[in-house]
């Protein structure tokens, strides 16, 4: 995958084709005595604690961004909690009033960002 002088080409694939080999799943060229290392290191299937199946390799990746169970910081207190329950969670918490110090009125404190501009 790379560009090989043309009087080393012959010399060069000859050598390619006897040590590498691409690899199936990801197609990356790895030597021949390291792919059942890789395959098994990259490639093979681990269960996430959200029960899915995924390559290890695909593992982190997973769990920062698409884990059911990955961290989530509720908008509103700012608690910490599983991804799979923070929209019920932050329903439940922006709907919980304060009193404005301002005016004195209980408002929600989903509203409490947006509410200076018309207390007054």
């Amino acid at each position: 995958k790379k560009d090989i002088p043309v009087p080393n080409f012959t010399i060069h694939e000859i050598h390619c084709s006897r040590n590498l080999e691409v690899c199936r799943y990801c197609n990356e060229s790895i030597p021949k005595s390291e792919m059942k290392n890789h395959i098994e290191s990259e490639h093979v299937q681990v269960t996430c604690k959200c029960g899915m199946k995924v390559e290890k390799s695909l593992l982190e990746d997973h769990e920062a961004s698409a884990c059911p169970l990955r961290p989530a910081v509720c908008q509103h207190c700012d608690i910490q909690l599983p991804f799979n329950k923070l929209q019920d969670h932050e329903s439940y918490c922006g709907a919980r009033t304060e009193i404005c110090s301002g005016c004195g009125l209980n408002i929600m404190v989903k509203d409490l960002k947006e509410h200076p501009r018309v207390c007054g």
